[in-house]
C-alpha cells in the first residue's frame, strides 16, 4: 500500500464514511465455539466525491474493516473495556502510523486502565516516535501511570523516568544522603508510599506487564477473567509461536477455533508473525468472533499480513 493510498484509506475509517457499527460486531450470540461470519469478497470501493481516483486505486474491502474495528474501538468515548483491549491490538502493529497515533490517542484517556494499556502498547510497538507522548506520561497525576511509563521508557533505552525508579526501588528506607538523585517528576513522592506499590504490584501480577503478550493478556483478563488453565494454555501458544515453522503453524491454525478466547486471541496474534495470503484468509473468519480481544487482534494480525508490517515480536522469531 503507498503511502497516498494509505492516508486517504485511514482517513475514510476515521471520518466514518467507511466504518462497520460496533453494534453489528457485538450483535454476535455467544456459542460453544467461536461465532463467526462469511468475510466480504473483494471489490473496488469509490473514492469520496471530489477526489480523483488513480487508475487501479481502491481499496480492499476487509483491510476498510478490520481498521474500522479498531479506531472504533479505540476512541475517545468509548468504554475503558473496549480501549483497552483495542491498544492490546495495536500494540502488536509496530512502528506503523496510524497505529502509532490511535495508541498516543489513548494516552489522554480519562480512565487510568486505557492510559497504561496504551503506554504498554506504545513500548510493544518499539516506535521511538511515541517517545515524545511516553516521557509526558512521567507527569501523569496518577503514579501507577507515571511509573509504567518509567518502566516503558527504560525498556527503549531511555532513561527519562530514572528518578521514579530510584524512589520506587528503595521505597519507604531511609537512605544515604546522596543516593536519591534530584526528581524531576511529582511522582517521585508516591513511589515512597508502600500502598501505591502494592497497587502497582497488583497490575502487574493481574498481567498488565506479564502474560502471553504483555498488555494483550490484560485485555482479556478484563473482560473475560479466563481460568488459570486458559492463561496457561495462551502463554504455550504464544511460546510457540517464536518458532518460525510450518508444525507451529498448523497448531496456531487449530488454534484459532479453541473455546477459550484467550488461546484463541494469542493464536491470532501469533499468526500477525506470517505475513503472507495464508494469514489474511486465516483472519478473516475470526473478524465474526464473538469476543472482542480476538476480534481486535485478528483484525491487527490481518492488516499486519496484508500491509507487510515489519513488527517487532516478528524480529525475535527463530526462523529455521
Amino acid at each position: 500500500m503507498n503511502a497516498r493510498r494509505s492516508a486517504a484509506l485511514i482517513t475514510l475509517v476515521t471520518a466514518g464514511l467507511l466504518v462497520y457499527p460496533a453494534k453489528a460486531q457485538e450483535a454476535a450470540p455467544a456459542l460453544s465455539s467461536p461465532a463467526q461470519q462469511t468475510p466480504i469478497p473483494p471489490q473496488t470501493v469509490p473514492a469520496p466525491q471530489g477526489t480523483a481516483q488513480e487508475p487501479g486505486q481502491g481499496f480492499e474491502p476487509n483491510e476498510i474493516r478490520a481498521w474500522s474495528m479498531l479506531t472504533d474501538a479505540a476512541k475517545p468515548g468509548q468504554s475503558a473495556h473496549d480501549r483497552v483491549q483495542a491498544m492490546a491490538a495495536l500494540g502488536t502493529m509496530g512502528n506503523d502510523e496510524r497505529a502509532a497515533r490511535l495508541i498516543e490517542e489513548g494516552m489522554t484517556g480519562k480512565d487510568y486502565d486505557v492510559r497504561i494499556a496504551a503506554i504498554l502498547a506504545a513500548g510493544l510497538t518499539r516506535n521511538p516516535k511515541l517517545g515524545p507522548a511516553l516521557a509526558r506520561m512521567l507527569d501523569d497525576d496518577n503514579p501507577e501511570v507515571a511509573y509504567t511509563a518509567a518502566i516503558t521508557l527504560w525498556k527503549m533505552h531511555d532513561y527519562s523516568g530514572e528518578d521514579l525508579l530510584i524512589a520506587a526501588a528503595l521505597g519507604d528506607r531511609k537512605v544515604k544522603p546522596g543516593l536519591i538523585k534530584a526528581s524531576k517528576h511529582k511522582a517521585v513522592t508516591d513511589m515512597h508510599n508502600p500502598k501505591t506499590l502494592a497497587l502497582i504490584g497488583i497490575n502487574a501480577s493481574a498481567g498488565f506487564f506479564l502474560g502471553p503478550f504483555g498488555v494483550g493478556l490484560k485485555a482479556i483478563e478484563y473482560a473475560d477473567k479466563p481460568n488459570g488453565a486458559a492463561v496457561a494454555r495462551a502463554e504455550a501458544v504464544a511460546q510457540l509461536a517464536r518458532q518460525h515453522n510450518d508444525e507451529v503453524h498448523a497448531v496456531l491454525i487449530e488454534a484459532l477455533t479453541d473455546y477459550e478466547p484467550a488461546v484463541r486471541a494469542a493464536a491470532a496474534k501469533g499468526l500477525g508473525r506470517w505475513t503472507d495470503a495464508e494469514t489474511e484468509r486465516q483472519m478473516l473468519p475470526m473478524f465474526g468472533d464473538n469476543k472482542l480481544a480476538v476480534r481486535l487482534t485478528a483484525a491487527a494480525s490481518y492488516l499486519r499480513a496484508a500491509e507487510h508490517l515489519t513488527t517487532p515480536d516478528a524480529a525475535d522469531c527463530d526462523v529455521p
